[in-house]
C-alpha cells in the first residue's frame, strides 16, 4: 500500500509588495515558439529502423544536396534519428544570439544518446526561418542492455542541444512609443487599480494622468514629455515601480501528492467539526479437508471469511468567530487528520459556506 504524505504551508504576514515587472508584461514584447524537423546521425544502433521510412528519405535527400545519389529503398542505416526540433526565440532576440533547443524521436529510435544534429532550419508561426540549430544532443538518461536485461534512466528518445541553435531574423517585437500598454499575468481589478495609483502618482503627481485601467488585464500608459526621447528608460522606471497585488484567497489541493497549500487570506467561518472514521476489513483463509486414509473421499478446500467492522469515535473541532487559516491547521493537525481526511473536510467546510476561498483540486 502506498502512504501519502502531507505538506501544509501557512504563509505568514509579511510584506509582499512586488514590482512591477514581476505582474505584468509590455503588449507586442514576447517570447515565440520555433519548430523544425531534422537528423540526428551517430547514433550506436539504436536509431529509426526499417519502419520509419521517412528518416531514410530525408537521409537520401540530404545526401543528394551534397552530390550522393541513393535509392531510399535501398539503405538502411540504424545510425540515424529523425527528430522534431523545438525552441523559443524570445523578444527583441537579434541575428547572431544563441539560444538552447530540444530534440525528440518522432520515429521508432530507441536512444539518441551520443547523437549529432544536423543543420536543422527553426520556423516560426509565420513559416519564416528564425534560427539554424545543429549540435550534440544532451539526453540526460541512458538505455543499456537488451532483451529482457536493460535499464533505462530517465527518458533517452528526447533531449536538448544547449545554445544549439543561431538566431538569423529578428524577433519580431514591438519597439517602445509614446504609448504603451501593460498586460497584468493574472487579471485582477485591484491590481490593476494599484498599478494605475502607482505608475500616476510617480510620473504625474500633480498634472493630468498618464496611465489608465482599460479592464482588469489591459493597462494603456501614454510616456511623459520628458521622455519622449527615452523610451527604454521609461519603461525601466516603470517596471521599478513596486506596490502590494491584490490576491484571492485560495486553497490548492493535490490529492495524488497529499500536498496542501492555504493562503494567509483564507478565512474559516463560525463552524463545528465532527470527524470519525470508519474501516471494514474482510479476511478469507482456505482449510483443506483430507479424507480419512482408504476412503473413497476426496481432499477439498473450503474458504473462512471473517468481515471485521470498526468505527472510529467522532473528533470534534470548533472554530470560533473570525478564525483563519492558521487555525484550522493547527486544529486539523492536533485531531490526527490524514492527507483524504483533511481533503475530505475542507471540501465540505467549502459545501456548508464557511469556508472563504476558492477550492483547486490540481
Amino acid at each position: 500500500m502506498r502512504h501519502v504524505g502531507i505538506l501544509m504551508l501557512a504563509l505568514a504576514q509579511f510584506a509582499d509588495a512586488a514590482r512591477v515587472k514581476e505582474l505584468a508584461s509590455w503588449e507586442g514584447v514576447r517570447d515565440n515558439q520555433l519548430v523544425g524537423y531534422g537528423l540526428v546521425v551517430g547514433l550506436a544502433g539504436t536509431g529509426d529502423k526499417r519502419q520509419t521510412v521517412f528518416s531514410a528519405q530525408s537521409l537520401t535527400n540530404m545526401l543528394e544536396k551534397m552530390g550522393v545519389s541513393i535509392n531510399p529503398s535501398a539503405i538502411q542505416v540504424r545510425n540515424t534519428a529523425a527528430v522534431m526540433v523545438t525552441g523559443t526565440l524570445p523578444a527583441y532576440g537579434q541575428p547572431g544570439l544563441r539560444i538552447d533547443i530540444h530534440a525528440a524521436a518522432i520515429g521508432d529510435a530507441t536512444n539518441l544518446q551520443g547523437g549529432l544534429l544536423l543543420m536543422t532550419p527553426l520556423k516560426g508561426a509565420d513559416g519564416q526561418v528564425y534560427a539554424v540549430g545543429q549540435g550534440p544532443v544532451v539526453t540526460g538518461g541512458f538505455s543499456a542492455g537488451r532483451g529482457g536485461a536493460s535499464q533505462t534512466l530517465n527518458h533517452p528518445t528526447a533531449g536538448r542541444v544547449p545554445n544549439g541553435a543561431i538566431i538569423e531574423r529578428p524577433a519580431p517585437s514591438a519597439s517602445p512609443g509614446s504609448q504603451l500598454r501593460l498586460q497584468l499575468q493574472t487579471p485582477d481589478f485591484t491590481t490593476a487599480s494599484r498599478i494605475v495609483a502607482a505608475i500616476n502618482k510617480r510620473f504625474a503627481p500633480n498634472g493630468p494622468a498618464v496611465a489608465r485601467a482599460e479592464n482588469a488585464a489591459l493597462i494603456r500608459i501614454d510616456a511623459p514629455a520628458r521622455y519622449s526621447m527615452r523610451p527604454v528608460e521609461f519603461v525601466a522606471d516603470v517596471e521599478s515601480l513596486t506596490l502590494e497585488p491584490d490576491r484571492k484567497a485560495r486553497i490548492v489541493m493535490n490529492e495524488r501528492t497529499g500536498t496542501i497549500v492555504l493562503g494567509k487570506d483564507v478565512r474559516i467561518a463560525p463552524v463545528a467539526i465532527l470527524h470519525g472514521a470508519l474501516s471494514v476489513e474482510i479476511q478469507t483463509t482456505f482449510d483443506v479437508s483430507q479424507p480419512a486414509p482408504l476412503s473413497q473421499g476426496t481432499t477439498t478446500v473450503t474458504p473462512q471469511t471473517n468481515v471485521n467492522a470498526k468505527e472510529e469515535k467522532a473528533k470534534q473541532v470548533l472554530l470560533q468567530n473570525g478564525a483563519t487559516v492558521e487555525h484550522l491547521v493547527k486544529a486539523l493537525t492536533a485531531i490526527g487528520s490524514t492527507p483524504r481526511d483533511i481533503i475530505a473536510i475542507l471540501q465540505n467546510l467549502k459545501a456548508a459556506g464557511a469556508l472563504e476561498a476558492e477550492l483547486e483540486v490540481i
